[in-house]
């Protein structure tokens, strides 16, 4: 008996089946395997798409991310990021970088886009980018936020959905896109003279993401920024941002929501009765590198399963005086 293995109106393939002797095979057992047919019909299908769309995710991931962070001058800095196995392009970004050529200012980046796949990594792809470009416009930190903002509830947003719609349709996935929210910490680092105390002036600004935390020699650990809404949420609203003296010795550590919401077995999550805050108060004294290695085992022990989402962390630490 052959049955074709169709989906869509496209064939796939033909399952045969037989057996030995001349016996006809009862109708109840051929509609059994028809049924069966189909199933399989089904998976393959799925499983085509599937790859696909992780052959597109994997394509757009490489052009989300830089390929080096800035150095900074007096202060360290290291970058942690995971994606999640599940091939998909995933909606955490970050970046480092100068704000343009012989400028004194750095600025630092860790964002979070609703959702994975195409439809997130054509919003992200898009987010770093035009970050890059307020900054180096020599905008205040609030300000870049209140621009991304309308840029994300603008027209901006219609072609990125556009763009998302061609690359879900170029791998045959099915829904229309969704609207794209965006959680967002933004800051930039002045490096200070040694007669300025050393280290950096820190300005930064918190829309919808996991608080930043400051970390003082002593094991101090307090938030480094207020919460404020998420961007591509609300239209009339004015980002604050936040300034304070990153000193010599002093860490500060930026998260994104698959650090703080890493889940036990037992449901709890990583950063319930300030979890992330006490794993960082003891890192004091140790060298942003390992810092971010014992925050990234930290929250890799903390559940039994593997991690099922994108983890992102940058470490910024002041190291000396800057001359």
């Amino acid at each position: 008996m052959a049955y074709r293995l169709v989906v869509g109106g496209h064939g796939l393939g033909t399952l045969l089946v037989g057996r030995r002797g001349t016996r006809r095979i009862p109708d109840a057992v051929s509609a059994l395997i028809e049924d069966f047919a189909r199933r399989v019909a089904l998976a393959i299908g799925a499983a085509r798409r599937y790859a696909r769309q992780v052959t597109i995710s994997r394509v757009l991931q490489r052009g989300l991310l830089p390929s080096q962070v800035a150095q900074i001058p007096g202060v360290e800095s290291r970058v942690v990021y995971e994606p999640s196995d599940d091939g998909l392009a995933g909606g955490d970004f970050y970046d480092v970088f100068q704000a343009g050529p012989g400028a004194k200012r750095w600025c630092f980046m860790l964002g979070d886009v609703q959702g994975s796949g195409p439809e997130a990594a054509v919003v992200t792809g898009l987010a770093r980018p035009w970050l890059r470009l307020l900054a180096r416009e020599d905008h205040q930190v609030g300000q870049v936020l209140d621009r991304l903002n309308r840029l994300l509830l603008d027209d901006a947003t219609e072609a990125a959905e556009a763009a998302a719609s061609m690359v879900a349709a170029a791998g045959d996935l099915p829904g229309p896109p969704q609207p794209r929210f965006l959680s967002l910490l933004y800051g930039e680092l002045v490096p200070l003279a040694p007669e300025d105390g050393g280290g950096a002036r820190c300005t930064l600004a918190c829309a919808g993401h996991p608080l930043p935390l400051l970390l003082r020699p002593d094991g101090t650990v307090t938030p480094a920024a207020a919460p404020q809404v998420l961007l591509g949420v609300v239209d009339d609203v004015g980002y604050e941002s936040h300034t304070f003296h990153l000193a010599p010795g002093e860490t500060l550590l930026c998260v994104t929501d698959g650090v703080t919401e890493r889940r036990s077995r037992a449901g709890r999550m990583f950063d319930d009765g300030d979890g992330l805050a006490e794993a960082l108060s003891g890192c004091a004294g140790l060298p942003a590198p390992e810092v971010a290695d014992r925050i990234r085992r930290a929250v890799h022990t903390f559940g039994e399963a593997p991690v099922r989402d994108d983890l992102a962390l940058l470490v910024l630490q002041a190291t000396q005086a800057h001359e």
